[in-house]
Parts: structure tokens; C-alpha cells; sequence
């Protein structure tokens, strides 16, 4: 999970880790680059917002499939998908996720990406 908002940050973990899955934090891309290198497990899903300071979710999201290429993604934001569009950030096709959204969405957007066959 990288979020550049702490209190958000903490607060999806806490959802994400309440539904039994294991969660890595990281508060941008470089921290959550070097974690992911470290991490000897398997990384399943990467949730990431979109836009942060430094690197972007989109350029986190290829650095870490070019590592690990099996990980899904899944961005949040809360910019609206046709302006994150605009930008070239966020592509047809990739799951996306608008802020604010409830536990239940979350955890059924996890669960769809989770189950869904590469």
C-alpha cells in the first residue's frame, strides 16, 4: 500500500490487515520500491495513489511489475478518472479506484483483483 497521506495510509492498512492480508506501508514510490526488493514473499497487489510527490503511482506500478511481474495494481485517487485520464497516468483498462471510498468497496475491489486469472 503507498499513500502519501499518513492518516489515510494507516487507516486503509488497518482495513486491509483487519481482512486477514498482509500489508507492506510505504508513504511513496522510492520506500516502497526498496521494501518490495527487500520483501522475500510474494507481493500480490500493489494499491497505490495515483498522483504523490516524486514518483508517480503509474511509474511505481511498471518499476515493480518489471520485478515482479505476476503483482496486479490497483490505483486510488481522489482525482476525478478523466482528469488522471488526461494526464496519461491512468489508462483504459487499469483498475481504479475513486477516494473517498468505504471499507466494503475497498475490500471488494481487492478481492475481484485478487481472484481475477492474469
Amino acid at each position: 500500500m503507498v499513500e502519501d497521506d499518513p492518516p489515510l495510509l494507516l487507516l486503509i492498512s488497518r482495513v486491509l490487515k483487519g481482512l486477514g492480508y498482509e500489508v507492506i506501508e510505504a508513504a511513496s514510490g522510492d520506500p516502497a520500491i526498496a521494501l518490495a526488493e527487500f520483501h522475500r514473499g510474494a507481493i500480490d497487489l500493489l494499491i497505490s495513489d495515483i498522483i504523490m510527490p516524486g514518483m508517480n503511482g503509474r511509474d511505481l506500478a511498471d518499476s515493480l511489475k518489471a520485478k515482479r511481474p505476476g503483482i496486479r495494481v490497483l490505483f486510488v485517487s481522489g482525482y476525478p478518472a478523466d482528469i488522471i485520464s488526461g494526464q496519461g497516468v491512468l489508462e483504459k483498462g487499469v483498475s481504479f479506484l475513486p477516494k473517498p471510498f468505504s471499507a466494503a468497496r475497498l475490500a471488494s475491489k481487492v478481492r475481484e483483483l485478487l481472484v481475477r486469472k492474469p
